[in-house]
């Protein structure tokens, strides 16, 4: 690895704080570019990297990469480590809405948990513990036994360094009591595998998966989903959520939108008459 890629590997770790898993999809980026332009990054011209990236036809994916090269370039540009200022801008993506579990779909998808063993204590109490907190997976995983107090959730592991607390309903309380009563070991992990060693983000999507038939991100939509249709305010999901920028949880306005309007529907004396 060239002395400017680990410089910018440590620029991710310690001052983005990145989590391993992103750092090393940046560096394999940058890696692939390099290969694929048979130059070093730092001689290549806004044509070479064109190039690569005409060879993606996924836009997603195209902007992933872009986004690893334009960070990489800032980065020299601001270190001095090259004249150039390279920025692409991203491809526009569809506006797609987040998928989102309603709250009984979630419980149909529990109640077939078989709660008589250890693992099915765990299951379902991370799949409620996932819904009733709205937190990323690697928040949750990461979570410790002492980030729970009075029943709030300190999130020390949120993106961009920003620490948030959320309350935890009683229902996903109690299935984690009786999971780590249960557990028997002495862990600062909430989360445990068979062999009592930390869950792994592949094992939490296999058991979400399993019961739920989506992703473990899709019950973070659906409890901001389920905040929204119950009225909550945009701004108070925003801060739940952990997100930077409004603008981002606005991609849950089209729920509040639809539940205003079959609410209309159901409700105003004028439905159904023309």
């Amino acid at each position: 690895m060239s002395e400017v890629i680990s410089a910018f590997e440590e620029y991710l770790a310690v001052h983005k704080v990145l989590e391993a898993e992103t750092i090393y999809f940046y560096l394999s980026d940058l890696t692939q570019l390099e290969e694929f332009s048979s130059k070093p990054l730092l001689e290549l011209e806004t044509t070479d990297i064109l190039a690569f990236l005409a060879t993606f036809k996924n836009k997603r994916t195209l902007n992933r990469k872009l986004s690893s090269i334009n960070n990489f370039y800032n980065f020299c540009h601001r270190k001095s480590l090259s004249e150039k200022k390279i920025a692409i801008p991203m491809a526009k993506l569809p506006k797609n809405l987040p998928k989102y579990l309603s709250f009984e779909e979630i419980m149909r998808g529990v109640e077939r948990i078989d709660r008589s063993t250890l693992i099915g204590l765990r299951d379902y109490a991370l799949i409620l513990f996932l819904y009733a907190g709205g937190c990323r997976i690697s928040e949750a995983l990461n979570a410790q036994r002492t980030d729970i107090v009075d029943g709030w959730l300190k999130i020390r592991f949120a993106k961009g360094e920003k620490e948030r607390i959320v309350p935890i309903a009683p229902m996903a309380l109690e299935a984690l009591e009786a999971y780590l009563s249960a557990v028997g070991i002495q862990s600062k992990a909430l989360w445990l595998n068979y062999k009592g060693e930390q869950l792994s983000r592949i094992s939490a999507f296999t058991i979400i998966k399993k019961y739920l038939g989506v992703s473990p991100h899709v019950l973070r939509h659906s409890f901001a989903s389920a905040l929204i249709i119950g009225g909550a305010d945009l701004r108070v999901v925003q801060e739940l959520l952990g997100h930077s920028s409004l603008i981002t949880t606005q991609i849950y306005t089209h729920i509040q939108k639809e539940n205003l309007f079959e609410t209309i529907q159901k409700h105003h004396p004028l439905r159904g008459k023309h």
